[in-house]
């Protein structure tokens, strides 16, 4: 009996810590997919503008517009995003881990409503994210250094269609 118990528990375990894919909706609908807390275009600044708003201060609550770069491969966790006239990718985690992103929409277009804030980014944590992102051995072996960077903790995202 004990032996069932386990098998059975090892396999519900299994299923219930499975990634499901999140479904890019927007293709079908042509409208933008909501993810996390509902929210709109209206407002939406760069992330060059984010970045000079913040000035000296440690974070802010902003809503932005940019393109995405890259997902975590492994359940949809996190996003980068950068623009035109914003130098680095800004890495955005979603509020309580409470959603995720579909992982094919690097080069897509969102806004995202939060706080950026400043931190610095341990080696180990950078190579973690380099390692969900699907980077070579080599490439997170050459991360050495811990990062002085901006983070975005996103409430809510608002998928746009392609070509918006």
């Amino acid at each position: 009996m004990k032996k069932i118990f386990t098998i059975a528990f090892s396999m519900l375990l299994l299923v219930a810590c499975q990634a499901q894919d999140v479904v890019d909706m927007t293709a079908k609908t042509g409208k933008p997919q909501s993810f996390g807390k509902e929210i709109t275009q209206d407002g939406a600044i760069s992330l060059a503008e984010m970045q000079a708003k913040l000035g000296d201060s440690d974070s802010l609550r902003v809503k932005v517009k940019g393109e995405v770069t890259s997902v975590c491969q492994m359940k949809g966790c996190w996003m980068t995003l950068t623009d035109d006239n914003f130098p680095e990718e800004i890495m955005v985690r979603f509020e309580d881990y409470g959603f995720f992103m579909p992982k094919t929409i690097a080069g897509r277009t969102v806004v995202a409503e939060g706080i950026v804030y400043k931190t610095v980014t341990s080696v180990e944590e950078l190579r973690h994210y380099a390692e969900d992102a699907g980077k070579s051995k080599k490439e997170i072996k050459a991360i050495t250094e811990p990062k002085e960077e901006l983070r975005f903790l996103a409430s809510g995202v608002l998928l746009l269609p392609e070509g918006k």
